[in-house]
């Protein structure tokens, strides 16, 4: 019996890393679509195993568990994500512009943009992720009674030698 040989032709470049995934588009629907076909298209003197067809199946329902889960967890940590920034609304904070410029003001809104919590910072958005620190203005506001007590406390000390030496 005679065989023919088949060959490829061409060159082949050099592989370039392009960090996309197609398995990670494929979902639920697709996964189904295949096993009918599977189905569909096997051997009728020849069936697949009824114990291949259920490890099948469960894997489907694993992999539908995990899609739901994920989209849960998601949503769960949006929601954290929006607390959080919302409990800054007014507090003074530091952080970065979608511009990388450096910016320090009271928090006056909170908004959702691409899934991620913005705030509003003296006009400008502010990522959640950005927010470099949390401002007491307690503290600062003790500083400037400190700075407008001791600059009392010296015109004071000025005037008291003043009236000494009069």
């Amino acid at each position: 019996m005679q065989t023919a040989s088949v060959g490829v032709q061409g060159q082949v470049g050099a592989q370039v890393e392009t960090g996309y995934d197609a398995y990670q588009e494929l979902g639920t629907g697709d996964f189904l679509k295949l096993i009918i076909a599977e189905l569909q298209n096997q051997d009728p003197m020849n069936p697949t195993d009824t114990s291949d067809m259920l490890n099948q199946f469960n894997q489907i329902r694993e992999i539908a568990s995990n899609d739901k889960l994920s989209d849960t967890l998601a949503s769960v940590l949006l929601g954290q994500n929006i607390s959080t920034a919302s409990s800054l609304i007014g507090r003074l904070v530091e952080g970065m512009t979608e511009d990388n410029e450096k910016i320090i003001g009271q928090v006056d809104a909170v908004t959702v943009k691409d899934g991620e919590p913005q705030l509003l910072v003296a006009g400008q958005n502010v990522s959640l992720n950005n927010v470099l620190q949390i401002i007491d203005e307690t503290l600062i506001e003790s500083q400037d009674a400190g700075d407008e007590t001791t600059e009392e406390s010296t015109d004071e000390t000025t005037e008291e030698t003043t009236e000494e030496t009069a």
